[in-house]
């Protein structure tokens, strides 16, 4: 008998790894999609081994496993805005369900397999990707490495300007423009950061770059996108359908949720080389920090006063963490090198910014900065 054929991607982020395989080519190809450059997505020919993701599109599956969820005492929690339920069994696996999504998981601790199921292709790609990023991320802290709240772009020589700030701030502005400058883009919204002797490591957490209409506009970006959503090309699937729409009529004009938040286009990382011409980086070493505020009709300016990290430029699951520790991948506490990793942070030159809503004067401000 012939066993159907098995298609796995693998993927490495330093000297840490996992494997996505599926019966479904779809569900492996978007995980090279997905995580593509940025953690050296490949394709692999032995999907077998410990930090494996199992993926595929199987109704029985999906059933068996919710129900066995379902048949016993069980948790509840919100796993990417999602209701998930889930319970531990006593040798050491982890069920989890979400039924609003036709998604079911097991997850064998022993074994270091990870098995999702699902009846739709795209949601079991998204899932498994979403979790071969949580399993690596796990290993990546396990060895050190901590998470920032970052944009991030790297020079020819691998130095790398960090800009920080909350939303709104101006980390995408920063990192894109100096993109377009030749900088090769390392991280768009976070970054793994690490002390390598007196200099601190940095890697990038692959994820979709969510970019406004205003940005794209002012960067002359808006038209090219355009045109390649009207001629049938897609965006990330996350995206809402609002902004296809815009898109589609080539609309500038920002849409807002009932909340009040920005509904922004969604680039994979692919993407953004492919569709916006920009270089990326797989690893840098920090060398610069920046600390930027939007004014929209300010003068772009370097302020006088020296800012600081804060808490809040620290990633926490604990606090921010859309995706709770339901499967026990991650390790428990504080880095052992985060002091470490403060005082070399502290130590790199830091810069206070005023940008506008003006794409020339910005570059000309950060042009300059990035390089004094």
């Amino acid at each position: 008998m012939t066993l159907p054929q098995q298609y796995a991607t693998h993927i490495q982020a330093s000297t840490c790894a996992a494997t996505v395989a599926s019966y479904s080519e779809p569900v492996a190809a978007w995980a090279r999609q997905y995580f593509g450059q940025w953690w050296h997505a490949a394709p692999e020919n032995a999907p077998y081994g410990w930090n494996l993701v199992e993926a595929d599109v199987d109704p029985a599956g999906l059933a068996a496993i919710t129900q066995d969820v379902l048949d016993y005492p069980h948790q509840e929690t919100t796993y990417a805005t999602t209701p998930m339920l889930y319970r531990r069994t006593p040798g050491r696996a982890v069920l989890a369900a979400q039924p609003d999504d036709q998604l079911a998981y097991r997850y064998d601790r022993g074994a270091g397999v990870l098995r999702i199921v699902g009846g739709e292709p795209m949601a079991v790609a998204l899932a498994a990707a979403r979790l071969a990023r949580e399993v690596i991320r796990g290993q990546l802290m396990m060895d050190g490495w901590s998470i920032l709240h970052a944009s991030a772009v790297t020079n020819d020589h691998g130095e790398a300007v960090l800009t920080f700030g909350p939303k709104g701030a101006g980390k995408t502005t920063v990192g894109l423009i100096l993109a377009r400058q030749g900088w090769r883009l390392l991280a768009n919204d976070r970054v793994f950061v690490k002390p390598a002797g007196d200099r601190v490591r940095v890697l990038p957490w692959p994820s979709a770059a969510a970019i406004g209409f205003g940005l794209l506009d002012a960067l002359g970006l808006y038209d090219p996108v355009a045109d390649r959503v009207k001629m049938g090309e897609e965006l990330h699937p996350t995206q809402d359908q609002t902004v296809t729409d815009a898109l589609m009529t080539g609309s500038r004009t920002p849409i807002r949720n009932a909340k009040g938040k920005e509904l922004k286009p969604q680039f994979h990382p692919h993407q953004l080389a492919d569709w916006l011409g920009l270089t990326l980086a797989t690893e840098g070493r920090a060398a610069r920090l920046l600390f930027p505020t939007v004014t929209p009709d300010a003068k772009p300016t370097a302020l006088d006063h020296t800012p600081t990290l804060t808490d809040a430029d620290f990633f926490t699951a604990a606090t921010e963490d859309r995706y709770p520790d339901v499967f026990d991948l991650l390790p428990v506490g504080t880095s052992q090198d985060a002091d470490r990793l403060a005082e070399l942070l502290a130590a790199l030159p830091h810069h206070a910014l005023t940008l506008s809503h003006d794409a020339d004067a910005n570059t000309a401000l950060l042009t300059k900065v990035a390089t004094v």
